[in-house]
């Protein structure tokens, strides 16, 4: 009798995984990897970045799955992780900048990359308004936009979101209230 991997829990997975079931991380890959790329792609800004962090934070997982605690959310892990790789990609970029055009930019104009990319279901009204809101979230800073994106785009709650970023509950509370604020304001001196 065959296991229906479909049926068994985050935690379960990667308790077959580590025991050598490599189908079960494919599972856990199927169940997490687009909200993973969408949340990377919300950090950097464009698809084909962050289809690479996005394989590359899978890779990592890979690696470090006896470091998973099965008992807590697989999927917090999981954006801690993508949160990460998105993090070390920007400081690499900030090298690569400093290399090519001899001056490091900042946070602010690496960030400034809007994520033009609509949902192929959008009416033309919307597709505007969702580049405009891509734009306006490209433009909050680092600690904001991530905060927002978990907990609004991938549906985190605060405890999982707070797992992930490594910050208190309070300061998530604190961060998505700041970056609604701030996201009401670009969209307001538009």
């Amino acid at each position: 009798m065959s296991l229906d991997l479909r049926a068994c829990s985050d935690g379960e997975l990667a308790a077959l995984t580590l025991a050598g079931r490599q189908p079960a991380f494919a599972e856990i890959m199927h169940r997490h990897q687009a909200a993973i790329f969408r949340l990377v792609r919300g950090l950097v800004g464009n698809a084909e970045d962050a289809l690479d962090l996005t394989q590359d934070c899978f890779v990592s997982a890979f690696s470090h799955l006896r470091k998973y605690d099965g008992a807590r959310p697989l999927r917090a892990w999981l954006s801690r992780i993508a949160i990460n790789k998105c993090r070390d990609w920007r400081r690499r970029q900030k090298v690569r900048q400093l290399f090519t055009f001899g001056y490091a930019a900042s946070d602010a104009e690496i960030e400034q990359v809007p994520d033009d990319a609509p949902s192929a279901h959008a009416s033309a009204d919307s597709k505007m308004e969702i580049k405009r809101m891509a734009a306006a979230i490209s433009a909050l800073p680092v600690s904001l936009r991530e905060v927002l994106l978990l907990r609004t785009v991938e549906g985190l709650n605060q405890s999982e979101a707070a797992t992930a970023l490594s910050i208190s509950g309070k300061a998530v509370e604190t961060r998505l209230y700041r970056a609604r604020s701030r996201l009401a304001e670009i969209l307001a001196e538009e």
